[in-house]
């Protein structure tokens, strides 16, 4: 990180309030383009929310609404998740586009040529978090709430805040693999920082997990899980990044 922040300000002889300048130019681009894919999510909340209720473990819910307003929180709701889902890559082109005078030429292509990589990334683990996770997470829960010979009840604004607060999440967590791997094609990282981190590592991830997730045990197992194996892919495809990385610096003091 040393290396890139003393790089950016020597391949670049212009002021900190123009760096200001440009990172709030890029800011105010994502508010705008997220505004408008919000409108666009909003646009089409009402079939989003019907195609959500038949999905899985959804389908056998009876649904209630406890407020008046209730209806309208959760069109709004899938409208923020639509707008972020949709303005992701657009928001890592402005990052990359921010950072890009901060990095060599190598590096800008090879950044460049990991946003559609972080795409799919991020849409794999809201895809696994939807289709596999949470439909594990809702049976146990209900399993939990039939042990009490309990009546379900279900709120509509619960039950999608409870789904949000795990598909978005795990969304931005299956980012960790491509950020270590671009981390470590640049240099600022190794698999060596990353496996004598471990310990630590594992104990950030479980807090995670145990903040995203409702506060049962078996219920955080599931979610640490997936996450820890996460991280050891991350370990192999920092490994094979490096030996890249390693012969491309040998092949330059070479030449």
């Amino acid at each position: 990180m040393d290396r890139f922040i003393s790089s950016y300000i020597k391949n670049q002889d212009i002021p900190w309030a123009e760096h200001l300048g440009e990172l709030r130019k890029r800011i105010i681009y994502c508010l705008i383009f997220f505004i408008l894919a919000m409108i666009f999510g909003f646009v089409f909340s009402k079939d989003i929310v019907s195609f959500l209720k038949q999905g899985p473990g959804a389908s056998q819910i009876d649904w209630h609404v406890f407020g008046i307003p209730e209806a309208l929180s959760v069109y709004i709701k899938v409208s923020v998740i639509i707008g972020l889902i949709v303005s992701f890559p657009f928001f890592l082109y402005q990052i990359w586009a921010f950072a890009k005078p901060g990095l060599k030429r190598n590096e800008q292509r090879l950044a460049l040529q990991f946003i559609p990589a972080a795409t799919f990334l991020f849409l794999l683990g809201i895809s696994f978090s939807y289709f596999i996770l949470f439909p594990m997470l809702l049976k146990f829960m209900i399993g939990l709430t039939t042990s009490l010979q309990a009546e379900e009840m279900f709120g509509i604004t619960q039950f999608f805040s409870f789904l949000f607060t795990i598909i978005l999440p795990f969304g931005v967590l299956f980012e960790l693999p491509i950020i270590v791997v671009f981390l470590t094609r640049i240099g600022v990282l190794n698999p060596f920082v990353l496996t004598k981190a471990r310990k630590i590592a594992y104990f950030v991830l479980v807090i995670i997990a145990c903040v995203i997730t409702p506060p049962e045990f078996i219920s955080e197992i599931l979610v640490s899980i997936p996450l820890l194996l996460l991280y050891e892919f991350s370990i192999w495809l920092s490994k094979r990044a490096y030996r890249k990385y390693t012969v491309e610096n040998e092949e330059i003091h070479k030449s």
